[in-house]
């Protein structure tokens, strides 16, 4: 393989992570579990686009979703341990942007 051929594997991860709100859930979820409303809250999405992702990422094993049995029923969603493995990744992401994005790129 020479220098500029792309990994099949890396290539699934970006087209993975780039797939619209995809990064910012995880990232969201690394804080810890969280509910669907918290989540819509936090990050201006709307349900049925949160939806969507959610159960993508649960097919993909990156989320899991846990019902509690209580009154009003409560269902939170968390990392699994692939979705964990992320944290390193995200958080080089997170240094890189405050290191080389500027408050216009951020308004723009």
């Amino acid at each position: 393989m020479n220098e500029f051929e792309l990994c099949p594997r890396f290539e699934k991860t970006v087209s993975i992570l780039s797939q619209r709100w995809t990064a910012l859930i995880l990232y969201q979820l690394m804080a810890g579990p969280q509910r669907f409303c918290t989540m819509t809250d936090k990050l201006g999405i709307s349900g049925k686009t949160l939806s969507e992702r959610l159960k993508d990422l649960e097919q993909q094993d990156f989320v899991i979703r846990n019902v509690y049995p209580e009154t009003p029923v409560r269902i939170e969603y968390s990392l699994t341990e692939k979705g964990m493995a992320l944290l390193p990744i995200m958080n080089e992401i997170e240094n890189w942007s405050k290191k080389w994005v500027t408050r216009e790129e951020i308004i723009t």
